[in-house]
């Protein structure tokens, strides 16, 4: 924990991975100059099992705030996730179990590990569950929360003006989301909530309540999206591969991150690393896009899963990539190929998920039968063995068993 003020690591803070801060960065940078102790928090919905290195941003950013002594707080929404955020979506979002909420966070905190210390004594983390404080709430509560806004302000968003237009329908329960993230800041009664942009109405409007209830300015830090410069596209995404689960393997994680476009090395480098910036301005300025992503992909690796398996991933690499070898061990499957054309066998395999992505990677040439590329008319069935590879890192070994 910090002793001192360090006015310059402040100001990288309210610098980095920032889409705005309200009311204004001023106004936090002198309560941070002030030696006030705040309290932060961030939360995340319980609605899958598997965090993402978008995630990590924010994490990276409230171990900050906690090595400069503050009280941080990571709340899990284990109730709202229950709901579902309507953020960005067209129909209401499946409700979940009390069952598949409580399984989906089991390995939250393991996750999390790298990238804040949980361990800490000296200054601990704080992790809560809202299902806590809101399976005890009485209707007249909600009543209560619900009187401070009214029905325009919810369809101020844009995805439910969207589907008014549509004539989609949209559930009250969906509104009960927007209100219950509110009161979690009441309850909590927070200094500063940080989030990503798609969550600042939800943020603006606890900052509301906190100000009735509490008597309380609360700073909103909104930030910034893991998206391409160019072609605005999410660097995270599940259909090109490129999604970084935090629970993924070590080599997972960086060929993921050398498959991603050199302009999006930059702001990998500042999301996700611990790296200063004048340390990340040299990696750029100074490297070829290969060197620079080679050190990123290093770097994230080894925030996941230490340095020695990160070290074992760029051998990896290097071998399979830059020397032209398939691995040494493959896994192997014997199959009646009679039965199968190309598609269906890349289902099989579980090297794609569906018929449009295969269709997508072969139309791409990403899809290859002993190191050759291939398309969707290829006969399989006069092969005695092949090995199948999938990008440049995904292999497995087919064996006809008829």
């Amino acid at each position: 924990m910090k002793t001192i003020i360090n006015e310059k690591e402040i100001d990288e803070l309210l610098a980095r991975s920032v889409s705005q801060i309200l009311p204004t960065k001023e106004e936090l940078k002198k309560v941070l100059l002030s030696w006030k102790k705040l309290r932060i928090y961030i939360w995340a919905d319980a609605t899958w099992s598997s965090l993402h290195l978008w995630h990590a941003t924010n994490f990276i950013i409230l171990e900050k705030f906690r090595q400069l002594g503050h009280k941080v707080i990571i709340l899990i929404g284990d109730f709202t996730a229950r709901i579902g955020d309507p953020t960005d979506k067209t129909a209401a979002r499946t409700q979940l179990s009390r069952e598949q909420v409580v399984d989906n966070v089991k390995t939250w905190l393991d996750q999390l590990k790298p990238f804040i210390d949980l361990n800490n004594t000296t200054n601990p983390v704080e992790v809560v569950y809202n299902n806590d404080w809101f399976s005890k709430m009485t209707f007249e509560e909600v009543i209560n929360i619900s009187s401070n806004f009214t029905v325009q302000r919810m369809l101020e968003r844009d995805m439910f003006e969207k589907r008014l237009k549509e004539n989609k329908p949209i559930f009250m329960h969906e509104f009960f989301y927007p209100l219950m993230q509110w009161r979690d800041s009441v309850h909590l009664d927070v200094d500063i909530e940080i989030c990503w942009t798609d969550q600042t109405f939800n943020a603006l409007a606890g900052r509301q309540l906190q100000k009735k209830f509490n008597n309380k300015e609360k700073f909103v830090f909104v930030t910034t999206l893991l998206e391409n410069p160019v072609t605005k596209e999410k660097m995270m995404s599940k259909s090109l591969g490129t999604w970084v689960f935090l629970d993924e393997s070590n080599i997972n994680v960086f060929w993921k991150i050398m498959s991603q476009a050199d302009e999006n090395i930059t702001q990998i480098f500042i999301d996700c690393t611990f790296l200063s910036l004048d340390e990340i301005n040299q990696i750029v300025a100074n490297s070829s896009p290969m060197e620079a992503k080679l050190r990123l992909a290093l770097e994230v690796t080894k925030i996941i899963h230490w340095e020695q398996k990160a070290i074992e991933a760029q051998d990896n690499f290097k071998k399979t990539v830059q020397n032209k070898e398939i691995p040494d061990e493959i896994p192997e499957l014997s199959l009646d190929l009679d039965k199968f054309n190309l598609i269906s066998l890349l289902i099989e395999t579980k090297l794609v998920q569906s018929k449009s992505e295969t269709k997508r990677l072969l139309e791409q040439d990403w899809i290859r039968i002993d190191g050759k590329i291939i398309k969707e008319d290829f006969d399989l069935k006069t092969l005695k063995s092949f090995i199948l590879q999938k990008w440049k890192r995904q292999f497995i070994k087919i064996i006809n068993s008829k």
